[in-house]
């Protein structure tokens, strides 16, 4: 059992357990409720007997207790007509809740017994992280030459990279490291397709798909079939573009670099919350859980969720009330708002959209279906909100999304008295280089800055496309001094790529003007400080980076 899988499964017993705790308690005050309302008639206490039972349904089913969750069921049944006739029951009526909330009374004993099976049984089939997953480069050539060159140019763009001259050492490395992503070559000295040959027979010994792109001389389409049925994922042929390469190296390493999902969970039921936060941080979500509506607004507002999900009942309002009141916050109309729900709480998921939802889940949630439901909604309202605000060409924050992120970030450092500064980078001549190798090698010059600047930056620090060949970068808790040595050192970097068009290489420079808060205190003035000190820059020869101080 992996170390995450057995860590899980220990949450999920104390969840459990827990749960088991409060049962007796959570019977005890519905038969209360229920007397009391007997004695008094407020019809007031209808409503919170029926949440109280209703809220036993879900989370009796998702620990396997199914009897229990039957009980609860019926009962919540026979209460839901009083509210609708204000309390007007019979004899008959009367003596079956009576007779129920025994039921559900007696049944709240005595079930640690099974636990152990219930658990296993929603455990079963559950898919486990990992951890030992990793993003490695193994690069496999006999042209030691052009193997270190191809790695060196893998290095510039933060990658570890392993370079193998022989197939029998790559083999036994590989097969203790099957995660890693395999750059193979196609041709070798002793044979002419031993890099597809060797990758069919470690496909067939691993049992298991490793990720591998063949890099070869021949574009032969029979060449290419045997590649393609050895598993491979790409085929580049030679010279390589290391443009092209990390296109297709980003399909493979993007998806699981990306930053995680953040989930907002909204419930009065503090062991449900428990219980879905484990499974969804189980699968690498970010989750916040709120159980009081008094911190709903402050968690909203400070955690900027990718989606959330919101029990119908809850004390002081309907999870339905609850998102037409989120639908109405700025910047949250678009955030996916999923309800957790029993069976007939919503007829169709068309009624679900209707009251300010996106979509129903039906309570109990089966882990992997909660995971999968999650994940959908997060991929779609990021590919949408990227849509919106993301460059087409590069994927970084387009002109209007990073000015206003600017203003974001300069109010931030306001209130939070930390320095932060812009750096304006611009590509020297880069008409010259569309003019000579044509728009796709320069689309392609572009692609790779951004790259570059995405890597070598802190997750912190945000990339925008300001325009044409021009991005800007806001550094956060950084002064311009020190900006200037984290982006000098990426120009260096930069103007050491080789980027190809049509067998021709050549590098390319960009220089740079960097200003910051420090005396420049709003967006324009900032912005056109860190522009005229980029002029300069280039006037004085490009490749290179101007500070304005402000003087």
């Amino acid at each position: 059992m992996t170390h995450s899988a057995a860590k899980f499964q220990k949450k999920i017993h104390a969840l459990a357990d827990t749960f088991i705790q409060e049962l007796q308690q959570k019977t005890r005050d519905i038969e209360s409720k229920w007397q009391q309302y007997q004695s008094d008639k407020h019809t007031e206490m209808l409503p919170v007997l029926y949440r109280k039972t209703h809220g036993l349904i879900g989370s009796s089913q998702t620990f396997g207790f199914l009897e229990l969750a039957r009980v609860a069921g019926s009962l919540a049944q026979s209460l839901k007509p009083l509210q609708q006739n204000n309390g007007s029951m019979n004899a008959q009526q009367q003596d079956q809740i009576r007779q129920q909330i025994q039921e559900l009374s007696h049944l709240s004993n005595g079930l640690e017994q099974g636990l152990t099976q219930n658990i296993t049984r929603m455990l079963r089939g559950i898919i486990y992280p990992d951890s030992d997953t990793s993003c490695r480069i193994f690069v496999v050539d006999d042209d030691q030459e052009a193997a270190q060159e191809l790695a060196l140019q893998l290095n510039y763009f933060g990658y570890e990279v392993t370079v193998f001259d022989c197939l029998t050492a790559f083999c036994a490395v590989v097969k203790k490291e099957p995660h890693a992503i395999v750059l193979m070559n196609v041709e070798f000295s002793e044979d002419s397709l031993a890099g597809i040959r060797i990758m069919k027979e470690i496909r067939r010994e691993l049992n298991e798909s490793v990720q591998v792109m063949f890099l070869a001389s021949n574009d032969d389409l029979s060449v290419r079939l045997e590649a393609a049925r050895a598993g491979g994922a790409a085929y580049l042929t030679k010279p390589i573009n290391s443009s092209e390469l990390i296109d297709q190296l980003d399909s493979f390493i993007v998806p699981q670099t990306q930053e995680p999902s953040r989930v907002l969970m909204i419930d009065d039921s503090a062991t449900m919350l428990a219980y879905h936060a484990t499974v969804l941080e189980l699968a690498g979500m970010v989750v916040k859980t709120v159980e009081t509506l008094d911190a709903v607004m402050k968690t909203l507002l400070a955690f900027n969720p990718d989606v959330i999900l919101i029990d119908v009942y809850m004390p002081e309002c309907s999870g339905i009330e609850l998102a037409k009141v989120i639908r109405q916050i700025d910047g949250l109309f678009s955030v996916p708002i999923v309800y957790l729900a029993a069976e007939n709480d919503f007829n169709t998921q068309q009624e679900a959209r209707h009251l300010a939802g996106d979509d129903f889940l039906v309570k109990p949630i089966d882990p992997k279906r909660l995971i999968s439901a999650v994940a959908m909604r997060v991929r779609r309202a990021r590919l949408l909100r990227g849509l919106m605000v993301r460059d087409g060409l590069t994927g970084l924050l387009n002109h209007t999304a990073i000015r206003e992120q600017l203003e974001r970030e300069i109010v931030r450092s306001g209130r939070l008295k930390t320095p932060l500064s812009l750096a304006m980078v611009d590509i020297d001549a880069f008409k010259e280089i569309n003019d000579a190798y044509g728009h796709a090698a320069g689309d392609r010059v572009l692609k790779s800055l951004a790259r570059l600047l995405k890597q070598r930056l802190r997750g912190t620090d945000t990339v925008g496309r300001y325009g044409g060949d021009e991005f800007a970068v806001i550094m956060t808790d950084t002064e311009a001094p020190d900006a200037a040595n984290v982006v000098n050192e990426i120009r260096k970097v930069f103007s050491c790529l080789l980027h190809i068009s049509d067998n021709q290489e050549f590098n390319v420079t960009f220089s740079c003007g960097i200003a910051d808060i420090q005396h420049f205190s709003d967006a324009e003035s900032l912005s056109d400080a860190a522009d005229k000190v980029l002029a300069d820059a280039k006037m004085k020869g490009r490749n290179q980076i101007a500070v304005n101080a402000g003087d």
